[in-house]
């Protein structure tokens, strides 16, 4: 059985029509009309046990939606939740002991208390065991460097240290699952690399389970191993990360320098040249036509060459052709 299950999950909000100009304003006042917004439309997938997870899409797509009713903060419309057999909205007090939560722009600090007086705030919050709690303490002092912020106010820390903060205290309980929106926003790309390293971590020593919404496409490759992309409420993608750049990311280049005494000729029609330098030439294909591994092969046994490279086409790229993919299918 999944940790995780979400089926036929809808979440539809209410929102206040308003036109323009003042005679609208006063009908308002006395009869007021509505909209219904479907921020999540019948969404289904399942999430293992241990599993890391990205959840993606574009502002607006339905993610803060999905994870406010995985965590049981809001009511679904219609379907169905379970987070390890429990129904978030009707078990909140046994759903918040299992699950930890960070948002990137939302701070569970205390902004006058030293670390070390939040840690304890929290252990009396979650009732934490003293051994549990000093185990865990010590685990993620040491793992995420904080012993140099400890006594610091948290308004006194720097964005990175904060972040750092906030998840060694949404983990400080002994989670079984970590919700992350935006972990890394705002960062430095040397604290970036830190939190990512941590996740990691944490996932792989602890089994935590974590799904983790971004916009900043390195954390979802270099964190996740599957990912499950959402636009407009609907599910465009569920599957792996490698899966999703098949489908999605299908162009790739193939960089090549011939030999000096090698005469180049026309090469395979399936390889369109884009660059001409001489002996060195850049080529651009189609996966779904020819694989990257024939393309080598092909270069190699045809050919005297000096350097071969393919590169891939970038994950931020991947991604937009595949929301503008959505948009075509929907005209």
């Amino acid at each position: 059985m999944a940790y995780i299950e979400v089926e036929n999950l809808c979440k539809e909000f209410k929102v206040v029509r308003r036109d323009k100009g003042l005679k609208s304003v006063v009908k308002s006042l006395f009869h007021r009309e509505y909209d219904t917004v479907k921020a999540v439309d019948d969404i289904s997938f399942t999430v293992n046990r241990g599993e890391l997870v990205g959840y993606i899409g574009p502002n607006g797509a339905g993610k803060s939606t999905t994870i406010k009713m995985l965590t049981g903060i809001l009511v679904p419309t219609s379907g169905r939740i379970t987070v390890d057999r429990l129904t978030p909205h009707l078990h909140r007090k046994e759903n918040a002991r299992r699950i930890g939560v960070v948002f990137g722009q939302r701070s569970s600090l205390e902004w006058d208390l030293p670390m070390e007086e939040t840690f304890d705030l929290f252990q009396k919050i979650y009732r934490i065991d003293d051994a549990v709690y000093k185990r865990n303490v010590d685990f993620y002092v040491e793992l995420l460097e904080m012993g140099s912020f400890l006594k610091r106010p948290v308004r006194q820390l720097s964005l990175g240290e904060k972040m750092r903060a906030e998840i060694a205290v949404a983990l400080l309980h002994d989670p079984e699952i970590l919700f992350l929106d935006e972990p890394t926003i705002g960062l430095d790309v040397v604290a970036k690399g830190n939190i990512r390293q941590f996740i990691k971590q944490v996932n792989a020593e602890k089994k935590v389970t974590v799904m983790l919404t971004t916009h900043d496409m390195d954390d979802i490759e270099q964190i996740c191993h599957r990912i499950i992309m959402i636009d407009r409420g609907i599910i465009l993608y569920n599957g792996s990360l490698q899966g999703f750049k098949d489908k999605y990311g299908g162009e790739y280049t193939i960089t090549v320098v011939f030999a000096d005494d090698q005469p180049v000729i026309a090469v395979d029609s399936r390889l369109k040249l884009i660059l001409d330098e001489g002996k060195r030439k850049i080529y651009t294909a189609q996966r779904s036509v020819v694989e990257t591994a024939e393309a080598l092969r092909y270069f190699i046994d045809n050919y005297q060459v000096s350097y071969l490279n393919i590169n891939e086409a970038k994950i931020e790229d991947i991604v937009a052709n595949a929301y503008k993919k959505s948009l075509m299918n929907e005209d």
